[in-house]
């Protein structure tokens, strides 16, 4: 069985960037290939791990549907399941140390239901192959309602230092409860916290009923890092933000 960790928060909280650092933990110090998977329609995790995402489930899905409507032949006689399956661990790109699947865009018009549950059948399929997997989630409360997130050992619900950020927070919390998903540990995060309002935000915190776990600071290195147009994993090991979410990881004694 994998253990499975999850990302969830409110878009610009920089989740994305604290998954990507979360795979990186997992490599580096439980020596397991890890399946990132970014289950977010609007795909970046490929860039903070600095890997080029070739091919989406979302892109998958819609040449799929057009070769069905156009009558298209199926190489070999496969069926469409069998072609679309065999698309899918073609999509998959391998890195060092870690694989990704990205759900991406549909191209076409309609909601992402269909992308959702894609990504959640091969992410159930594909973990057993893993002793890790990593899921980015959508911004916000989309990817619960859908259940895209389940099953997951631990779930990092993460917010900036704003009050805004901490209700968000707070209502993926409630949900998660609402819809009896199956999330064995919830953390709350604080990423990108200025120095020296670490109390003042964990006050705020407890008074919108919020217990914090960790905070990540502001980085200039990280931001250095991004401007520059490099992932995660050439973030120097001394940078503050670094430094923070591993102490953070190494608290939670992952198996």
């Amino acid at each position: 069985m994998s253990y499975v960790i999850g990302f969830a928060g409110k878009g610009g909280t920089g989740k994305t960037s604290l998954a990507g650092m979360c795979i990186r933990y997992l490599i580096e110090k439980k020596k397991g290939p890890v399946l990132a998977v970014d289950a977010d329609s609007n795909s970046c995790l490929n860039e903070a791990l600095g890997v080029e995402a070739h091919a989406t489930i979302g892109k998958l899905r819609e040449e799929s549907l057009s070769a069905v409507r156009s009558g298209g032949s199926r190489p070999g006689g496969m069926s469409m399941e069998e072609l679309f399956d065999y698309q899918v661990q073609q999509s998959i790109i391998e890195s060092n140390g870690f694989d990704l699947l990205v759900m991406g865009r549909p191209e076409g018009p309609g909601c992402y239901c269909a992308a959702n549950n894609i990504i959640r059948k091969y992410t159930d399929k594909l973990s057993d192959e893993y002793p890790y997997v990593v899921i980015d989630n959508e911004a916000g409360m989309e990817h619960l309602s859908r259940k895209t997130t389940h099953k997951v050992d631990l779930l990092l619900v993460v917010s900036d230092a704003s009050k805004k950020g901490i209700l968000t927070a707070k209502r993926i919390d409630a949900l998660v409860d609402e819809l009896k998903l199956d999330v064995d540990k919830r953390l709350f995060i604080i990423n990108r916290a200025p120095e020296g309002q670490e109390e003042n935000i964990a006050a705020t915190a407890i008074s919108l009923g919020v217990t914090v776990s960790g905070m990540v600071p502001e980085d200039k290195a990280l931001f250095k890092n991004d401007m520059e147009g490099k992932s995660v994993l050439e973030l120097p090991a001394d940078s503050a933000s670094l430094k923070a979410f591993y102490g953070i990881l190494d608290e939670l004694n992952t198996p």
